[in-house]
């Protein structure tokens, strides 16, 4: 996951998952039927990673509100950390491979889909804590939120920095209330 995350999978070669994973290519083979069934249970496990983190700091956030906010700034702090930041691999699959592999698409799109469920149970329990006016809709803020957590870490990678990306979330946030 973190080899095609950093290059893509276009530039992952065999050679390089057989150096990262430790395998000989007979061994490759014998265990995953090609680099593209790697590639999918890589994505499939990039969403559960995702999902687990999302879901346990939503769990732990004082607010509604609060867990929005740390999200969306969590990617300025993984660029800095990181100084070399690799975006979102569901964002980075979807414009590598445009619709052309339906198992890709389909990965993607459940995995954004479970970003913005989450973002529908942040802004719901925001709206309860009356954080958020409880006349917007809660599944169009979460589209909104998840745009916006796909744009960061699109921008991020771009490199831009951590100030101007904390902009950007005073923004989203003032948008919110």
């Amino acid at each position: 996951m973190q080899l095609f995350w950093a290059k893509g999978y276009e530039a992952t070669s065999l050679e390089d998952l057989l150096e990262t994973m430790g395998l000989s290519k007979s061994s490759f083979y014998q265990t995953f039927q090609s680099k593209h069934q790697v590639f999918e249970q890589s994505i499939d496990r990039y969403r559960e990673l995702v999902e687990g983190t999302l879901r346990e700091r939503l769990r732990h956030a004082k607010s509604g509100l609060a867990f929005i906010e740390e999200t969306l700034a969590s990617v300025g702090g993984e660029a800095c950390r990181t100084g070399r930041p690799r975006g979102c691999l569901f964002m980075n699959s979807a414009s590598e491979f445009a619709q052309r592999d339906p198992a890709i698409d389909k990965l993607v799109r459940e995995g954004v889909g479970k970003i913005s469920d989450l973002f529908v149970e942040a802004v719901t329990r925001a709206q309860k804590e009356g954080e958020i006016s409880a006349k917007r809709n809660p599944r169009s803020l979460a589209r909104y939120l998840v745009n916006n957590f796909c744009g960061l870490n699109a921008l991020a990678k771009t490199g831009m920095d951590a100030k101007s990306l904390s902009d950007i979330v005073g923004v989203v946030m003032t948008a919110l209330r």
